[in-house]
C-alpha cells in the first residue's frame, strides 16, 4: 500500500509532502493495476423574448423561442447576417434578456450561469451601436469635409490575458460579407504597446489599461481615451470588484464618471455629447497628479465619488469669470448627463453582503437594469453528477476509474467525436502529482497552471479544443474559459468554495449541451458535499456560501464547532443533573 500513501494526499493541505514520498516510490507507480431601485429581469418570468421553449424543444434551458430572431432583438440585418455566417443561427435565453437591455442604453448587470453565452451577450449589442453610429450621416458628412468625427469605442475589461484573447477573437469573429470583422478588436496586455491602429473595441486587463493612461506619463492619451470609451464592459465583474483588481477598477470608474461630468459641466447638463473646451481640458489636466492617483487607488468605495472629486482642484466656471468653489460641483454630482454606459457580467455574483460584488453594484449604479439567469448559483439541469466518496487507501483507483469512465461513457455525446476530460485540483504541486498518477497509469493529459508559461499555456488550450483529451488544472482554467464539447469534468480536489465549484462545474453542459461532474470527497468535506448536494436537491442556491474572504469550508468548520460547544454544554448539564 505503499504507493496509496505517497499518491492520494493530494487531497490534503500538504502537497511539498506528496512531492517527496512520490519521489520515493515512484517506481511502484508503475505497478498500478486499477485502469435599491433595480430594474430586475428574470427569465423565467413572462417576457416577450425570453422564455425558454420547453414545449417546443422538449425542455430546452438553452435557446429562446423559435419565433426569437437576432432582428427581433432590435439588431441591424449585418449583424444579424454576420452571426447567422458564424454559426449563430438563434440567441440564448440569455442574450435574448441582455442585447434590448443593452441598446436601450441603460447600465446592465449580467448575472447569468455559465456556458449560458454572456460574452456574445454584451458583444453583439455594441458591435450594432458601434456601427450604427459610424453609419450616422453626421459622421460621413464630416469625414467628407476633412473633420474627424468624435471617435466612439467600446472597452472590455477581463482580469486575465486568456480571457482578453478570447474576447479579441470571439468579436473579430464577426464578419460582413467581405469576410472581413465588422469592427477592429485588439487586446492591450502585457508586453503589447498601445495600439497603433485605431481599433473600436479595446480588451484589456485593468493594470494594463492604467500603465497605459498613466497621466504623469501618458496625459493626453489619458484624456483622448477617456472621451472616446463610450461603453465599459466589466467581464467576470464579481472577481474584478475583489481582491487586488478592486482598486484599480474603482480607479477606472472614476476617471470614466469624472469625464462625464467634465463633459455634462462644459455642455451645461444639455446632453450634448460634444467637445470639452480646450481651456478646460488644459486646466483639468494640470491639476490631475500623481497625489490625485494615489488617493484614487486607495479609496473605499462606498466613498469613490466623493473621494475622487475632493482630489481634484476648482474647476473654471462656464462663463469663464473665476473659480468654482468645489462644493458647488459636488452639489450638482448626482444629476449630471450621462454619456457612457456600464455593462457588469459574471456568473456568480453574491450580493448577500455589504462588501460582495452584488452589494457594490447596487450601491454604485442604483438605477441598473439586472438581468439574471434561471440557474444563476443553480444547479444546471442538462449537468448529471457522480458523487464518489473516497478512503485514504482508494482515492488512487476512484481517480483513475473516473477518468476512465467518462471516455466509456456513452451518457454524453457531441457531433465532433473528441472527448475532453477536466481534472481539478487545488494547488500547482497537486495538479502535478495528479498528472504523475494518470501517466503512470498510461493515461496521457495535458497541464494547465499558474506556473505554466502564457504560451505554454495557450498551446494547451490550442492542443485541447482541437485534439481532446485529459486536462489536468488548478482553477485557473475555471473561469471563463470556453472550450466546447467538454464531455467530463472531475474534481480530484474538491472545491474549497461555492464559488470556485459552480465554476468548475460550469465547465461542461454548456451552450445547450449536456454534461457530467465526477466528485470526489472525503470524511474532512463530507459536510460540505452534504449542503451542496441538498441545494441541488431543493433546487435553491447555494447562496449563503457565497465569499471571496471565508471559503465555504470555513463556513463548515465554524458550525461544527459551534456544534461541538452546544453538544459539550449539553453533557455538562446532564453530568450536573
Amino acid at each position: 500500500m505503499l504507493h496509496r500513501s505517497a499518491t492520494t494526499m493530494f487531497l490534503s493541505s500538504s502537497p511539498p509532502k506528496l512531492l517527496s514520498q512520490l519521489r520515493h516510490s515512484y517506481s511502484v507507480l508503475s505497478n498500478l493495476s486499477s485502469p435599491a431601485r433595480i430594474s430586475l429581469i428574470w427569465l423565467n418570468q413572462p417576457r416577450r423574448f425570453a422564455t425558454a421553449a420547453a414545449a417546443a424543444k422538449g425542455g430546452d434551458t438553452f435557446f429562446a423561442e423559435e419565433n426569437v430572431s437576432w432582428t427581433s432583438l432590435g439588431l441591424s440585418d449585418k449583424v444579424s447576417q454576420a452571426l447567422f455566417n458564424a454559426g449563430l443561427g438563434q440567441p440564448s435565453l440569455v442574450q435574448a434578456a441582455c442585447i434590448p437591455s443593452i441598446l436601450s442604453g441603460k447600465d446592465v448587470i449580467v448575472a447569468a450561469e455559465t456556458g449560458s453565452g454572456k460574452t456574445h451577450s454584451f458583444l453583439v449589442p455594441l458591435i450594432n451601436k458601434l456601427c450604427n453610429e459610424q453609419e450616422e450621416p453626421g459622421n460621413a458628412a464630416d469625414s467628407d469635409q476633412g473633420v474627424s468625427p468624435v471617435r466612439k469605442i467600446s472597452l472590455v475589461l477581463c482580469p486575465n490575458v486568456t480571457l482578453c484573447d478570447q474576447v479579441v477573437r470571439m468579436a473579430n469573429g464577426l464578419c460582413g460579407e467581405n469576410g472581413e470583422p465588422l469592427l477592429r478588436a485588439t487586446s492591450l496586455c502585457g508586453r503589447q504597446g498601445w495600439p497603433v491602429n485605431d481599433p473600436d473595441i479595446v480588451v484589456s486587463t485593468p493594470a494594463a489599461l492604467l500603465n497605459n493612461i498613466d497621466p504623469n506619463k501618458y496625459k493626453f492619451r489619458r484624456m483622448e481615451f477617456t472621451r472616446s470609451v463610450k461603453y465599459v464592459v466589466f467581464d467576470e465583474a464579481d472577481m474584478l470588484l475583489n481582491g487586488g483588481y478592486q482598486n484599480k477598477v474603482i480607479r477606472l470608474i472614476n476617471f470614466f464618471r469624472f469625464d462625464e461630468k467634465l463633459l455634462s459641466r462644459s455642455n451645461g447638463s444639455n446632453g450634448s455629447a460634444s467637445e470639452l473646451p480646450m481651456d478646460l481640458e488644459s486646466e483639468t489636466s494640470l491639476h490631475f497628479s500623481s497625489e490625485d492617483e494615489e488617493n484614487i487607488e486607495t479609496e473605499a468605495v462606498s466613498e469613490d465619488e466623493e473621494n475622487f472629486e475632493d482630489d481634484v482642484d476648482d474647476l473654471p466656471d462656464e462663463a469663464g469669470t473665476g473659480k468654482v468653489k468645489y462644493r458647488d460641483w459636488r452639489r450638482v454630482r448626482n444629476i449630471y448627463t450621462r454619456s457612457k454606459q456600464y455593462i457588469f457580467v459574471a456568473a456568480t455574483l453574491p450580493a448577500n453582503g455589504k462588501r460582495t460584488a452584488g452589494q457594490v453594484l447596487k450601491k454604485m449604479f442604483p438605477d441598473a437594469i439586472w438581468v439574471n439567469g434561471n440557474y444563476l448559483h443553480c444547479h444546471n439541469p442538462r449537468l448529471k453528477q457522480r458523487w464518489i466518496e473516497t478512503t485514504f487507501d482508494t482515492q488512487v483507483d476512484e481517480l483513475i476509474k473516473a477518468v476512465n469512465h467518462g471516455f466509456k461513457s456513452r451518457s454524453v455525446e457531441f457531433d465532433s467525436g473528441q472527448c475532453r476530460t477536466m481534472v481539478f485540483a487545488n494547488t500547482v504541486d497537486a495538479v502535478e502529482s495528479v498528472a504523475k498518477i494518470l501517466m503512470s497509469a498510461g493515461i496521457e493529459c495535458y497541464l494547465y497552471h499558474k506556473d505554466c508559461s502564457l504560451e505554454d499555456r495557450a498551446k494547451t488550450l490550442v492542443d485541447f479544443q482541437e485534439k481532446g483529451g485529459i486536462l489536468v488544472c488548478t482553477d485557473a482554467a475555471a473561469r471563463g474559459i470556453d472550450i466546447p464539447n467538454v464531455s467530463h469534468v472531475i474534481q480530484a480536489d474538491f472545491a474549497t468554495s461555492a464559488v470556485d465549484f459552480i465554476h468548475r462545474v460550469g465547465r461542461t453542459a454548456r451552450a445547450g449541451q449536456y454534461g457530467l461532474v465526477t466528485s470526489m470527497y472525503n470524511e474532512s468535506n463530507r459536510d460540505l458535499v452534504a449542503a451542496v448536494r441538498r441545494s441541488g436537491e431543493l433546487d435553491m442556491p447555494v447562496e449563503t456560501a457565497f465569499s471571496r474572504k471565508r471559503s465555504f469550508r470555513n463556513k463548515i468548520k465554524k458550525r461544527a464547532a459551534l456544534q461541538r460547544i452546544t453538544d459539550s454544554s449539553a453533557a455538562e448539564k446532564r453530568a450536573l443533573a
